[in-house]
């Protein structure tokens, strides 16, 4: 039989934290991100002025720190690769295929920890109905779940990183109008840094409990979700600084789209570091 729930908290229709207040006094308290990176639930007894944790078999346990693993280390590579291509369009030998090809390599791994951080959420901990923890349920490769904000920031996320692929991939063709280069290569890194925002902006209100962002500096999770805004903010900076103009044919300004990238892919390397730390 399942204990009273004293409360919900969430954004909109999404819930990120729930609270059961059992028989024997004791309140336990289910928070979205801890539970699925840490597995962890907040247990307090009567009389407590510390909160006490409870934690998810051990199986969950292992399979969260391999998939947080996987995932922060995907971005750290990415980001570094990113970087490099920006620096290399910058202070290069001027080679737009070089870079190109750094691009590439850099958005496979982006791609790849966009991936596990779906698998992140498909895998974690579920919490019952009791306030603990779920038995482990068996391995999944994907999961359609758009009722929960984190399932849909990562999937968008995912998302944001494929579109890059698209305009990665049309990085390298040759010969293109203005026209086309705008609309086969600028649009998808447009879009793409735009899902990128959208994916933050739901992972802050997974943190937050509510549908706008908020400061909370003891969080690790926070500082995650916030340094990987930044890196989107300046992804986009850079995308709008690389528009073509039709009249000139050329970027709108080479030395931000350059800088932005730069910074922004050194944001996401910090955020895996960072990251790798939010385990179990």
């Amino acid at each position: 039989m399942g204990q009273p729930l004293e409360s919900v908290e969430g954004a909109g229709p999404f819930i990120t934290r729930r609270t059961w207040r059992r028989p024997e006094g004791e309140t336990v308290v289910w928070d979205s991100r801890p539970a699925r990176k840490r597995g962890t639930l907040s247990v307090r007894s009567p009389g407590d002025t510390v909160d006490r944790v409870a934690t998810a078999d051990p199986g969950a346990l292992s399979r969260v720190r391999r998939l947080n693993a996987v995932a922060s280390t995907a971005f750290i590579i990415g980001g570094a690769l990113f970087a490099a291509g920006a620096a290399v369009a910058q202070f290069g030998s001027g080679d737009p295929l070089v870079s190109a090809w750094v691009y590439l390599v850099g958005g496979l791994f982006f791609s790849t920890g966009g991936y596990v951080s779906v698998l992140q959420v498909v895998n974690g901990p579920r919490h019952a109905p009791d306030g603990g923890f779920r038995s482990t349920a068996g391995w999944r490769w994907w999961g359609y779940e758009p009722m929960r904000l984190d399932w849909l920031s990562t999937f968008v996320l995912f998302t944001g990183t494929l579109v890059f692929g698209v305009n990665l991939l049309d990085s390298f063709l040759e010969g293109l109008s203005v026209s086309q280069v705008n609309r086969l290569i600028w649009t998808p890194d447009v879009i793409g840094c735009v899902l990128f925002l959208i994916s933050g902006h739901l992972a802050f209100a997974e943190i937050c409990h509510r549908p706008w962002p908020c400061i909370r500096s003891r969080s690790l999770g926070w500082w995650v979700v916030a340094v990987n805004q930044l890196g989107s903010i300046l992804f986009m900076v850079s995308a709008l600084a690389a528009f073509t103009r039709p009249a000139t044919g050329s970027l709108v300004n080479v030395d931000i789209a350059n800088w932005g990238t730069l910074t922004g892919a050194l944001c996401f390397s910090v955020g895996g570091v960072v990251q790798l730390f939010e385990r179990p």
